[in-house]
Parts: C-alpha cells; structure tokens; sequence
C-alpha cells in the first residue's frame, strides 16, 4: 500500500525567532549580492567589477564618503515624516512631492534675497529658507489630509498622484519664474552666492552641516515618537478610532499632525 505524503505547510512561528530577526538582513544583502552578480554575468559584464562600484567606490575616499553621507540627509528626513505617519496609519507615500515642493520654496526664498543691495546676513536667510522648506512640504501635505478628512479619498493615491504634480511644477518654475537669465537656457535656477551656502563639515567633500542638523532631528523624532505622550496619542488615533474616541484623542487630529 503507498504511502500518502502530507503536503507542505507554511505556518507561522509560535514565537518570533531572535537569531532569524538578526539572521534575516543578512540573508537578504547576500541574496541580492548573488543575484545581482547572476544578472551582471547574463548581461556579459564582470560581476566583481560591476559589484565594486556599487559597494566600493563610493567609499574609496573622503570625497566619496562625503558624496554619500550627503545624499543620506534628504532621505532620512523624508524618513522620519514617514515615521510618523507610518505610526499613524496614514500612509503617506508622497514624500518625493512634498521633498520638491518645500525645495522649490526654499529655493525661491534664497534668490528673493541673493540680489544686488541685499543687507540680509547670510544665517538669517539660511533659517528663512529652512521655514520656508517646512512650509512648502506642510502646504503639499496638506493637500492629502484635506482630501482624505472631507471626501475619505485614499491617501496613498492621492500623495502619490500628487508627487508627480510636483515634479510638473518643479520642470516648470525651473524653466520659467526661477530660470537663471544666464544659465544658456539650461532649465536650472541661478546658483546661490557662496553666503548662502551651508557651511562645510568634511574638507574636501561637499557635505555640510545639514548632515549633524539632520542626525540632531533623528534624535528628538525618536524621542517624539516613542517617549512622548504626543507620539502615543498620534498612535492610538490612528491604529484605534474608536478607543482614540474613548479616551478623548482625535483620530482626524492624528491625520492632520501626522502628515503636517
């Protein structure tokens, strides 16, 4: 008589596994080292070669360590409002759109005041450009909350949708109101003045100290959002209503802080 085999089942753990929660980043980097090595040798290419750039050179030198650090500052602050919402159940994916639009407001504040007979000191309109940043990524955010508070519009369409309407309006101004009159026609505003400029943290990169601000802003997010009685009500407004509503939180608070 055969045997019958029982199927394969894949059922979830009684318990988290600790060694698995450690062990499984590191299964994840060596499979995508593997595979992508796999893809570069089908395209003909030196995988050790192609793999060298990816995760050599850009530390080969101060300049290059300093390339990537900088490039980790916006990421990061778009991270940490995500953090946010994420903890709010607001799921915001429209981090890129409100990224562009505070940039876009930002910028145009520095060419407001880098004009011949400026008095304006440089750190002062280093703040403004900074607030007005906050602004303009407050102001495109607002657009999902509003949409999703009054007409429950989904807010992954909708600050989705909307990033690329940023990216309109950014080709837009760039071509036109903050087009540098002597940039050969290249659609780019005019360069700041060197005043304006952030002051430099690693001689002989171009990383400044927006990066020490942002691991500042990582510090007290963290702080916020799991050491605060803000952060907690952020939580249970958005994961629980109905309970947000017992204890006197404001789910529809929750969504507007959040993406603020």
């Amino acid at each position: 008589m055969a045997k019958v085999l029982s199927p394969i089942v894949l059922a979830p753990r009684g318990e988290p596994s600790r060694a698995m929660a450690y062990a499984s980043p590191l299964f994840a980097i060596v499979l995508t080292l593997l595979f992508g090595a796999l893809l570069f040798l089908i395209l003909g290419k030196d995988p050790v070669a192609a793999l060298k750039v990816f995760l050599v050179d850009p530390l080969k030198d101060r300049r290059a360590i300093g390339e990537v650090l900088l490039k980790t500052v916006p990421l990061v602050l778009c991270a940490l409002g995500l953090s946010v919402c994420y903890r709010a159940n607001v799921w915001n994916i429209g981090a890129d759109g409100q990224l562009i639009a505070g940039g876009i407001l930002a910028g145009a504040t520095v060419l407001w005041f880098d004009s011949p007979g400026n008095t304006t000191s440089g750190p002062a309109v280093l703040v403004l450009a900074a607030l007005a940043g906050c602004i303009g990524g407050m102001a495109w955010a607002s657009i999902t909350a509003l949409l999703k508070d009054r007409f429950n519009a989904n807010e992954i369409l909708v600050s989705l949708m909307l990033t690329y309407i940023a990216q309109q309006l950014l080709l837009w101004v760039v071509n036109g109101p903050l087009k540098d009159p002597n940039g050969m026609n290249f659609p780019q505003s005019k360069v700041f003045a060197s005043m304006f400029l952030l002051p430099n943290l690693l001689p002989g990169s171009r990383l400044h100290v927006g990066f020490a601000v942002m691991l500042v802003l990582v510090a007290i997010m963290t702080v916020f959002v799991f050491r605060s009685f803000a952060g907690y009500r952020l939580q249970v407004g958005g994961t629980a209503p109905l309970a947000a509503r017992y204890a006197g939180f404001s789910s529809r608070s929750a969504l507007w802080s959040a993406l603020m």
